[in-house]
């Protein structure tokens, strides 16, 4: 199948239609998330499908996943063409687990802040996000109070 150069969008006009920025499409390219072609001027040219690609990426990097593995999940879609909705679908059922823990872990985060923030307990042994003698370096980097569930 010869694909028009309507069907072939350049770098400006992927990045106004994605919301993505220039910089990051280049970067995803050399990371093999996206491919492009080549004008015979050297200027990139991306099929369409291109932007659902965008959108999966975009998707997937908002409920938290590395860009590691938003390649693994975009290896098991075709490259070239449209994915299907049943390659969609498996996909995103593999996202299930990761999108529960996700919202179980902003909901733990609100409760928390909307405690410590409407408080005014104005008392250091009694406030929650209060670190004496720097414990929680021993738990790990963040915040950790907040983001733990003791």
């Amino acid at each position: 199948m010869t694909l028009s150069s309507r069907d072939r969008l350049p770098i400006g006009e992927l990045s106004a239609r994605s919301g993505m920025a220039p910089s990051a499409l280049r970067y995803y390219e050399e990371l093999g998330l996206i491919h492009s072609e080549r004008t015979s001027g050297g200027r990139r040219r991306y099929r369409r499908a291109t932007l659902r690609r965008l959108a999966f990426i975009r998707a997937a990097r908002t409920i938290g996943l590395s860009l590691d593995e938003v390649s693994a999940c975009l290896a098991r879609l075709p490259a070239g063409q449209v994915p299907t909705a049943a390659e969609w679908s498996e996909v995103a059922r593999t996202w299930e687990r990761r999108i529960d823990d996700r919202i179980a872990e902003l909901q733990r985060l609100k409760a928390k802040l909307t405690g410590c923030v409407g408080c005014g307990c104005l008392s250091l042994t009694r406030c929650a996000l209060y670190n004496a003698g720097d414990t929680a370096a021993e738990r790990g980097a963040g915040a950790r109070f907040l983001i733990e569930d003791d």
